[in-house]
């Protein structure tokens, strides 16, 4: 085993009743199996949800129940060396609950690749991803160029789960290669020089 392992934090945006997300993220889940130079965390919205009243900017959450939502959370981001957003599209744009747990978090993304798999209908889930580009440039993340979309999502997997279309894998490989080199590369620099934000 190799104890250099980045570890992702695969987030699920989704948490509508019904969702197509699990699938996806499943099948996010297999491509970084499938590596020796990752291990995945599975950060489900669903399973983790997060306080929706931010507190005064800057101060703490002020209910233990809030502590202890983002206590779920919160450490499994920060220990994060790069993130996975699995995302649909909903009116044009991502989810409350995902910009939600966004907006909860600040050091956690600093200086950390992020990379994308959306879905949706006609546009793949694009227009969320473009806009998750420009929330997560404010908060210091670095995002990845290539990401994945499914068009049509629904009909894109198998009875097993699998993609249906071979260049769904392609496209999975080349952005999680992607991943791994800033990853890789924002860690040993954190390493040498904090980060100032």
């Amino acid at each position: 085993m190799n104890d250099d392992r980045l570890k992702i934090a695969v987030i699920l945006g989704s948490t509508r009743d019904g969702r197509f997300g699990t699938r996806v993220a499943s099948w996010v889940l297999d491509h970084i199996a499938q590596r020796d130079d990752m291990t995945a965390d599975l950060v489900d919205l669903v399973e983790t949800p997060l306080p929706t009243v931010l507190p005064v900017l800057g101060q703490p959450p002020a209910s233990q129940e809030a502590k202890d939502l983002l206590a779920a959370v919160s450490p499994r981001l920060a220990a994060a060396d790069a993130f996975v957003i699995v995302t649909p599209e909903y009116n044009h744009s991502f989810p409350a609950a995902l910009k939600n747990a966004i907006d909860w978090h600040t050091r956690e993304w600093h200086a950390k690749p992020v990379a994308f798999v959306s879905y949706g209908a006609f546009s793949a889930g694009s227009r969320a991803v473009e806009q998750l580009r420009l929330v997560l440039a404010e908060l210091h993340a670095v995002t990845i160029r290539d990401s994945v979309g499914f068009q049509r999502a629904w009909e894109q997997f198998d009875g097993d789960g699998k993609a249906v279309d071979p260049a769904a894998g392609a496209a999975a490989k080349v952005m999680l290669d992607q991943l791994a080199w800033w990853a890789h590369a924002l860690r040993e620099a954190k390493a040498v020089r904090p980060y100032a934000a």
